[in-house]
């Protein structure tokens, strides 16, 4: 009999979307079972249903067996279903163990046990081979252990069924490879853990079973053992999927951007950027790595003209950009594809044929004489539509429309139709699913060797790894190494500069500059 089941789930929301639509998931004791499945799947929502936060429209959860109505997440931890989220939930000013316990606390009179509690902390971390010291505050804690801090408060409340949503989305190599030896801990201990990732390599890794969807629906549940990469992505996108990038031998040309020195201070008074010096040539990929946090957006927006650097110096083709704003910077033929579409990227309201056009509306043949030449609007839509394989049937599709990644297929059909020099890309496959992640890794790699030069920004470290020809590292907003890219480069001996463990000397960073 399975441990835990939803059967028939379908959900409608108010607004007509119907994101489940007669799922199935059935999941053993005892096992790591993964959940995979394009953005929009589904995934999302059925967890939120196992766990409370969601109602279905109809179908029912089954725990061992017998129905159960699940109305919030209390009700969930009353049935031993935990659940680590994406962003973390802990509060910043409380230490490991006072976040462990917090709604749960132990007492002694009126005032909090905290001796207890970290005894209590103490003894689950030994148990389940997590971690942590109680006793630091959560805002000096690197990201892996606030991870195992959400996983040992769902355990400190009872947890016998684990979901883990996207739980490797911020972390190093190392720390992945810490995260599974004890999601494997905890199945030794009895635990049950469902997987929710969209990174394949990691499902053959660490899962037992896989269950896929897509479009909202139920595709299948599959053996690990008895499947591989190429049939998941398969099953998740409907069709074959080639994630190998025809990438031809870089063969680089002038530094289009020199960066020197630029230092940025926030406006809390820590110098989130630190004397980062680097160059970009033409026709090559640089790519940036290093745990999110550590300087990477800092570097981007100053790059872009959207915040105003401290100091330092940033040139492109010779002409200093530094703190000139964006539309200047934009005038100098820099493109930029920005981390969050929704703030920076797109006008949600505005059809497609307008985002297309936004940075160059006020130029010909979009205006002429002062007015909009509307005509003008709608061919480079419907071209770049069709050149870009945007799923919509015209220009006048509004954005908010479209999926995730349609809506990032629009920002990069506007920004390669630029003619820019430079391109700076901040995670321009986050959000987006397996089809749209191929496309958009070609046209990368197909600018470059037309002799783009492209500065790389991902969280992503195979994707940097993929598509990089030189890789710079960042660790405390310095850049603490830089390598060609290379047979020989390793995650793990990338993931060893991203954690501050290994720094260059400033002759060996020369080196590959």
């Amino acid at each position: 009999m399975p441990l835990i089941e939803a059967v028939d789930i379908v959900k409608v929301y108010p607004n007509g979307v119907l994101a489940n639509d007669n799922v199935q998931l059935s999941v053993e004791k005892g096992e790591i079972h993964a959940l995979v499945g394009e953005n929009g799947a589904g995934k999302s929502t059925l967890m939120k249903i196992i766990y409370g936060l969601e109602q279905p429209t109809s179908g029912e959860v089954r725990l061992r067996g017998k129905p159960v109505e699940i109305t919030n997440p209390h009700i969930a931890i009353e049935h031993g279903i935990g659940m680590v989220h994406q962003n973390f939930m802990l509060v910043d000013s409380f230490t490991i163990a006072e976040n462990i316990i917090l709604g749960k606390e132990t007492t002694r009179g009126l005032q909090v046990d905290r001796k207890q509690a970290i005894a209590d902390t103490e003894n689950l971390s030994k148990q389940y081979g997590l971690y942590v010291d109680p006793t630091r505050r959560v805002e000096v804690t690197p990201v892996g252990m606030r991870q195992r801090v959400e996983i040992l408060k769902a355990l400190y409340r009872g947890a016998e069924i684990l979901i883990l949503d996207e739980p490797t989305a911020v972390l190093t190599p190392r720390e992945t490879d810490d995260l599974f030896k004890a999601v494997r801990n905890l199945v030794q201990e009895g635990k049950t853990v469902i997987f929710i990732t969209h990174k394949l390599r990691e499902v053959m890794e660490i899962s037992d079973r896989v269950t896929v969807m897509r479009d909202a629906q139920y595709v299948g549940t599959v053996k690990t053992s008895e499947t591989s990469e190429a049939e998941l992505a398969r099953m998740m996108v409907g069709r074959e999927v080639f994630m190998v990038v025809d990438k031809p031998p870089s063969q680089p040309g002038e530094a289009v951007l020199k960066v020197d020195g630029l230092t940025y201070v926030n406006e809390a008074g820590r110098k989130t950027l630190n004397n980062a010096t680097f160059t970009v040539h033409e026709g090559e990929i640089l790519g940036v790595a290093g745990v999110e946090g550590n300087g990477q957006t800092e570097l981007v927006e100053v790059l872009s003209g959207l915040i105003d650097a401290t100091s330092g110096m940033a040139t492109v083709d010779g002409k200093n950009l530094l703190n000139a704003g964006p539309r200047q910077v934009r005038e100098a033929n820099v493109a930029h594809i920005p981390e969050d579409r929704l703030t920076n990227g797109v006008a949600a309201q505005g059809s497609i044929a307008d985002n297309l056009v936004v940075d160059r509306y006020y130029r010909k043949p979009f205006t002429s004489n002062g007015l909009l030449n509307l005509n003008a609007l709608r061919q480079n839509g419907q071209q770049l539509i069709n050149e870009y394989n945007i799923l919509a049937t015209d220009g006048d599709v509004p954005i908010e429309a479209l999926s995730g990644g349609n809506m990032q297929k629009v920002i990069i059909a506007r920004e390669f139709s630029s003619n820019p020099r430079l391109l700076i890309a901040a995670q321009p496959t986050r959000g987006v699913d397996i089809g749209a992640i191929e496309f958009i890794h070609q046209q990368l790699v197909n600018k470059r060797t037309d002799g783009l030069a492209i500065l790389l920004v991902s969280a992503d470290l195979q994707e940097v790894m993929k598509l990089s020809d030189r890789i710079m590292v960042m660790y405390g907003g310095e850049v603490v190494a830089m390598f060609e890219n290379s047979p020989d480069l390793t995650e793990e001996k990338l993931g060893l500069y991203m954690l501050g463990a290994e720094r260059q000397t400033a002759e060996e960073m020369e080196k590959n500059a």
